[in-house]
């Protein structure tokens, strides 16, 4: 057990508990102890071999440093190898190597950080067993004061203002660290505008409307009272980057009574015939609303619940959401198919695009 700041040793452990009177402090702490108990049974202090052999204290030191240095390393090799090995679409070994090589770098950068610095506090910090009392009342001027001398004293027992070589590898350590993550996360962000994105689908003039994912046009006649159509543009299976314009596309059709329609007046010549489609990606956070209630013409999304009433332009009712799902203006053709009149008229998905 350390002495404290006045000189007197402490009990030795298994002494009875009894109250001191006299204010005292303890070294390592910032708390004064006026109402201080004695050793409540710790072992006597043990001194370790860094403690007493210069030699093996400077080894430690080396190995301290050391794993901070291939902390750093590590961090480069995981930006490295995020640029060496990219992952290509349809190649399953790109991605393991990509995965491999930068786990591998990121966990020896978070090990050399996490092993060096808990090698230097079991052997090269005061290893001193304390013991503090805590007061929940603000300290005196004159507590305050030592808490300052405190401060400075654990600078002293720890090396860090000292072992400068040991400080600066870590603080290296730490900057390197996050550095790989900041590349990752910046590459997972859209390479252009998404709001621009998110306003052009494949939607245009005169493409028929197909079944979703058969790809099959879909007849006026075919649409029956009540049903609901999962939809997908026309030549959507043949492109490549098919997912994604998916994505965007993908429409709900649905047929009610003509008189159940409150349509908006620049809006009436959008549906035909009690028939309208909606864009099938929610405008909270971009899931598919794909449940439909017949009776209530409710459109339901399962994430997070909010709901659109079909009747009434598909304005949000319930939930999350902020905004009515995009109508896509709809008709038929010479031979009876259902064919969009234009492309949607506002972006689709989360309403936040809207405000870039």
């Amino acid at each position: 057990m350390a002495d404290n700041d006045t000189g007197t040793p402490h009990a030795a452990a298994g002494t009875a508990v009894q109250k001191s009177v006299p204010t005292q402090t303890v070294a390592g702490t910032a708390v004064e102890l006026s109402d201080a108990f004695v050793n409540p049974g710790l072992p006597p202090h043990r001194a370790r071999v860094t403690d007493t052999d210069p030699k093996k204290d400077k080894q430690a030191e080396r190995r301290v440093y050391t794993l901070f240095y291939a902390s750093i390393v590590g961090s480069v090799l995981a930006i490295a190898a995020y640029s060496v090995f990219p992952i290509v679409p349809g190649d399953s070994n790109s991605v393991r190597l990509n995965t491999v090589f930068l786990g591998l770098g990121i966990a020896s950068s978070l090990l050399g950080i996490g092993i060096g610095a808990v090698y230097w506090a079991k052997n090269l910090m005061r290893g001193d067993e304390i013991v503090e009392m805590r007061h929940p009342t603000r300290g005196t001027e004159e507590t305050r004061a030592r808490a300052v001398e405190i401060f400075k004293l654990g600078n002293e027992e720890s090396g860090f203002g000292r072992r400068t070589l040991i400080r600066n590898t870590l603080i290296g350590a730490l900057i390197a660290t996050p550095i790989p993550a900041i590349v990752l996360f910046r590459d997972l962000g859209p390479r252009s505008d998404p709001a621009s994105a998110l306003e052009t689908t494949m939607w245009k003039k005169g493409t028929r409307l197909t079944r979703d994912p058969t790809g099959d046009p879909i007849k006026a006649s075919d649409i029956t009272l009540g049903s609901v159509f999962h939809v997908i543009p026309e030549g959507l299976n043949d492109v490549e980057d098919k997912l994604e314009q998916k994505a965007k596309a993908a429409v709900l059709l649905m047929r009610l009574k003509p008189e159940d329609l409150n349509e908006l007046p620049e809006r009436k010549d959008w549906s035909y015939d009690g028939i309208v489609a909606y864009s099938k990606i929610c405008t909270h956070v971009g899931c598919p609303v794909a449940l439909y209630e017949q009776q209530t013409h409710h459109l339901l999304c399962p994430c997070h619940q909010s709901t659109f009433d079909v009747t009434n332009h598909c304005q949000v009712i319930f939930g999350p959401a902020k905004r009515p799902l995009p109508q896509l203006p709809i008709t038929v053709d010479a031979e009876g198919y259902m064919v969009a009149q234009s492309g949607f008229h506002e972006p689709v998905g989360p309403s936040f695009w809207e405000r870039t």
